[in-house]
């Protein structure tokens, strides 16, 4: 019966990679429990993953080290100075943004259709919250993905492997605009204050993603889910998942103010940049 319950949790892995001697695990959420298949080699993810970060935040990602270490604790002080920090740092953020929300809003209001797009994440210790932004694609977007990927094999298979399309026939010329400087996240700064996210942390993804964490999954899932984080400061998009994972759980294990404060600058340039942003 096990190995009944391993062979059809490795059917669905989104990655089409089995893992020898994998076993399914039960993740809860507020919906239903994810089956999502434990990666059992530990040097896998350091091997193909790992993580390099420069100074002067870290001197190195040491990836012979792992990264499926006990999740680490975020002492009470920290966590209520990050807390204050997302707070204010989303106020802020929400008052110096106002104008460009407001122009935004009315620009959608102007093509008709929902301005607002609310995609249930899962978010820290397997909360599925709804995630904040503007909408960027049709009113029928679902609709016209089963129609694409039905015509076209090849998107279909990049849809399975990244959960997005590079050439994504569904997004409007305004939402191709907010996505490539990153504007169609600011309504995220509401999930911020609500406690649902952090300014920085790992990206918040949908339950079918959880499987590409393997071991990490835990770790992952200790933190709360960031507007922005290591991976969209170190080539978002044109990153491939796998290192994406590595960046997720390496942002975790060495997650300080310090750390935040200079993703968030980066974030700047990047985001300035438009470079892996579709």
């Amino acid at each position: 019966m096990a190995t009944q319950h391993a062979n059809e949790a490795s059917k669905v892995n989104l990655a089409h990679a089995r893992v020898p001697h994998a076993r399914p695990h039960l993740v809860s959420t507020n919906d239903h429990p994810v089956r999502v298949e434990l990666e059992s080699d530990e040097r896998a993810m350091a091997r193909d993953g790992a993580v390099s970060l420069r100074p002067p935040v870290l001197s190195a990602f040491d990836s012979h080290a792992g990264l499926l270490a006990a999740v680490p604790i975020q002492t009470s002080v920290n966590a209520a100075l990050k807390r204050a920090c997302d707070v204010l740092g989303a106020l802020a953020l929400g008052v110096i943004f106002s104008p460009l929300i407001l122009i935004i809003f009315l620009l959608m209001r102007r093509e008709g259709g929902p301005t607002i797009y609310r995609h249930r994440r899962v978010g820290r210790h397997g909360k599925v919250f709804e995630c904040l932004k503007f909408r960027t694609m049709v009113p029928n977007a679902e609709q016209v993905l089963r129609e694409v990927l039905e015509r076209h094999p090849e998107l279909k298979a990049e849809w399975l492997r990244d959960h997005k399309l590079r050439n994504d026939p569904r997004v409007t010329a305004l939402g191709r605009f907010l996505r490539r400087t990153s504007l169609d996240e600011l309504p995220q700064l509401w999930n911020v204050v609500r406690g649902e996210m952090s300014l920085v942390g790992p990206r918040p993804v949908v339950r079918e993603e959880l499987m590409r964490y393997g071991r990490n999954l835990r770790v992952y899932l200790s933190a709360k889910p960031g507007i922005t984080g290591l991976w969209q400061v170190m080539g978002r998009n044109d990153t491939d998942y796998r290192r994406r994972v590595a960046m997720d759980v390496c942002y975790v294990r060495n997650q300080n103010l310090l750390l935040d404060l200079y993703i968030l600058l980066k974030t700047t340039r990047v985001v300035l940049g438009g470079g892996g942003a579709y």
